[in-house]
């Protein structure tokens, strides 16, 4: 049978994955601990009964957006809403990405900024960070003002390493700015501030958000981005006919009554991650700042891949961050429920002494 070669891009990529292992305790993929509250689980089924299963969706989602933009206090003409943050990243590349042009990513940062603009056949030009993994701004006006992309990202706090990024950096990046500037910010929730009230009519900044984090809801696969009425409308044009399905508009809708409840749940994680930096700190271990759910750090005494099989061995999954470019002898691990966390340091301080 003739095999038929895709674009020389996918040729030289290979698709992101997280490794999964049936284990007691998985900490390795950033999800909330928590399950989604029980009075939302138990609407499911009237949610379902209420859909007109043989009517397209509305193709604007436009209770959904207006759900949104009321709780960050926008226009809805301003907000974006697809299957998870993954597809809003690609609905902004398939608009301002492809061949020709140019994005802009500071590594280590969430593989699939360049993953997904590759595929759409752009250019990633990479800024480098400190050793200590912040930013510097005049490596921001350095890669801007060289390539001149046409879509920056900055992860805001970052994925893999959990800092957040300086109020001033941004506003760095948006002096110079060639084109979209985009902030993740799929961990906002865990941070002490937020990009969202810098978006206007005439700055070209785009804020996206995941309900996957503080909502409990990864499954449901629903994330959105906060912009300019043009930008919303450019991506409007980009994306497919109906592809948020009536089930996870209302789904999604139904959600937003239970912010409070899932607010106290940010809350308990911060304490919690509080408590494994300072665990790991006593334990000798070098610990990034986390801004996240998540805490990337480096062993100081042993090879991380041997404490991450050592972990494993003892029921705990991680994130082995080593083999990445720029996080030699890293680890990521989820904040999880206080059993976790207690289990994760218990089987870590058994790790640094084999």
């Amino acid at each position: 049978m003739t095999r038929f070669n895709p674009r020389e891009q996918i040729r030289e990529m290979s698709g992101y994955h997280s490794p999964q292992v049936d284990v007691p305790v998985r900490l390795n993929t950033n999800e909330s601990p928590f399950a989604p509250p029980t009075d939302w689980v138990q609407s499911i089924g009237a949610i379902a009964q209420s859909i007109d299963w043989n009517r397209y969706p509305d193709r604007a989602a436009a209770e959904l957006c207006e759900a949104i933009a009321r709780r960050h206090g926008v226009n809805p003409n301003q907000v974006f809403v697809a299957n998870g943050s993954n597809e809003v990243i690609q609905t902004i590349l398939l608009a301002y990405g492809g061949a020709g042009r140019t994005v802009a990513t500071f590594e280590p940062t969430y593989q699939m900024y360049a993953q997904i603009a590759r595929v759409t056949g752009a250019e990633v030009v990479e800024g480098e960070r400190r050793a200590d993994l912040t930013l510097d701004p005049m490596e921001i006006e350095r890669l801007v003002v060289r390539h001149s992309p046409a879509v920056t990202f900055l992860c805001n706090p970052n994925n893999p390493t959990g800092l957040v990024e300086p109020r001033e950096n941004l506003e760095a990046l948006l002096e110079v700015a060639s084109g979209i500037v985009v902030v993740d910010e799929a961990y906002a929730e865990f941070a002490d501030w937020s990009a969202m009230e810098l978006v206007s009519e005439d700055k070209p900044i785009a804020v996206t958000r995941t309900f996957s984090k503080t909502l409990s809801m990864a499954a449901l696969r629903v994330g959105y981005v906060v912009g300019p009425t043009w930008f919303i409308n450019d991506l409007r044009i980009a994306s497919l006919p109906y592809h948020l399905d009536a089930f996870k508009q209302a789904a999604t809708i139904a959600a937003l009554q239970y912010t409070a409840e899932m607010e106290q749940r940010v809350a308990i994680i911060k304490s919690e991650r509080g408590r494994i930096e300072s665990t790991m700190r006593d334990l000798g271990v070098h610990v990034w700042p986390s801004g996240s759910n998540f805490v990337l750090f480096r062993t100081t005494d042993a090879d991380a891949k041997n404490v991450w099989a050592s972990l494993l061995r003892q029921g705990v999954l991680v994130r082995d961050c080593s083999s990445w470019p720029r996080l030699e002898g890293c680890l990521r691990v989820t904040v999880g429920t206080e059993a976790e966390n207690s289990a994760f340091l218990a089987a870590l301080a058994v790790a640094l002494a084999e």
